[in-house]
């Protein structure tokens, strides 16, 4: 939708000016006469080339904003008065922008869910239709304060999640680190010394030496053979079939898989739960819930569940046939099917699997360290055993 700049003034003859989002300038008319704004120029304004990857605006930042949004609302304080007040002190200046155009779509007559559905890089569907169901059913503050709980835990969830991946991963990156270090600087050292005696050197360290000298031979083709890789593999997993191939092996990977596996069934369970209960008809809160699941795996179950549903089944045999969610989660939804309880029951289990992630990410740190950290000392340890082994042999015909 463009934007326009405008200029006029109020019926107390005060200038005002400032920009508004409308589909063409008869509708900014429209809009800024119901504001008793008489408007003395209007332009489109020029489009802005951005460069930049994603919107500038971190999840916890939002989560903030759906908090103290909540809280006001809770307070008494009128719609635009919170959103005016937020807008003035957001510290991102992306964000204060996005909150400013909602209060101006607000004032302009739009619902909050019309405002917020203008800006769907920062407010998702799930968001949007929580919004809307709180506006419909006269709850926009319960709404916004379960809207707020939903994703502090999810924001907790995530940083879980990439926390147990961080630690190994920077090991793992040392560990490579030092490799190439050793075999580009170090071992070149003790090749030359060796070259001066003439004698034959031992196998391992005719193995080491010959590594050493394919990666100097081949540093800058290597390098480039694995940004290649890289893009490739990126541009793969962007697939729809690279993307279900890749989600599958994730989730049923020895190690990392069990958490992978938990904190799906946890997302999946959190998210569906907290749009039932906030009056999401099922069949909608499913399409949502599979949109933002996170994994292929668990979105095309979610996607059979609705035509489950909609031909009159429930909604507990295609996620048994998945293959992700275990038998007891299954069984706890059936039971909260058939009580009628299912948003309920559906929030226990994501609390269940809540900790369940937290022992996850513990067992993962525990079994990823020691292995880690041996590969490290076999690999560093083996590179020196290498180049010592000649001096050795010198030091015992001494």
């Amino acid at each position: 939708m463009p934007v326009f700049e405008y200029k006029g003034k109020t019926l107390t003859g005060a200038p005002v000016q400032g920009e508004l989002n409308a589909k063409d300038r008869p509708e900014l008319e429209r809009i800024l006469r119901r504001n008793r704004v008489l408007v003395s120029s209007i332009r489109k304004k020029p489009a802005e080339l951005k460069f930049k990857m994603g919107t500038g605006i971190k999840k916890v930042e939002i989560s903030r904003f759906t908090r103290q949004f909540a809280t006001m609302i809770g307070a008494g304080l009128p719609m635009v008065q919170c959103l005016e007040i937020l807008a003035a002190q957001m510290e991102n200046k992306e964000l204060c922008k996005i909150i400013s155009e909602v209060k101006q779509s607000v004032e302009g007559g739009s619902t909050l869910s019309e405002a917020l559905r203008k800006h769907r890089k920062v407010f998702d569907d799930l968001y949007v239709n929580m919004v809307e169901a709180g506006e419909m059913g006269g709850a926009l503050d319960t709404i916004l304060v379960r809207l707020a709980v939903y994703r502090e835990k999810s924001d907790a969830l995530i940083r879980k999640v990439k926390g147990a991946m961080i630690y190994p991963a920077v090991i793992a990156v040392v560990a490579v680190g030092v490799t190439l270090a050793m075999l580009t600087f170090i071992v070149p050292v003790f090749a030359n010394m060796f070259g001066s005696l003439g004698a034959e050197l031992p196998k391992p360290t005719q193995i080491v030496l010959g590594i050493s000298n394919f990666l100097q031979s081949n540093f800058l083709f290597l390098g480039m053979g694995l940004i290649a890789a890289v893009i490739v593999f990126i541009y793969w997993v962007r697939t729809p079939g690279g993307r279900a191939t890749f989600d599958k092996f994730i989730i049923n990977a020895p190690v990392i898989g069990n958490l992978i596996r938990k904190s799906a069934v946890a997302r999946f369970t959190r998210t569906l739960g907290t749009l039932l209960s906030s009056g999401v008809s099922i069949l909608d809160a499913l399409d949502i819930t599979a949109k933002t699941a996170g994994n292929t795996v668990i979105s095309n179950a979610i996607k059979k569940s609705v035509l489950s549903i909609a031909e009159g089944d429930t909604i507990t045999a295609p996620l048994k046939e998945s293959g992700v969610f275990p038998p007891m989660v299954t069984q706890m939804i059936s039971v909260g099917e058939k009580t009628g309880g299912l948003d309920d029951m559906l929030q226990k289990i994501a609390d269940f699997y809540d900790e369940e992630v937290d022992e996850a990410v513990g067992a993962l740190t525990s079994v990823i360290e020691p292995i880690v950290i041996v590969v490290m000392g076999v690999v560093i340890g083996g590179l020196l055993v290498a180049m010592y082994l000649p001096m050795f042999d010198i030091i015992g015909k001494i």
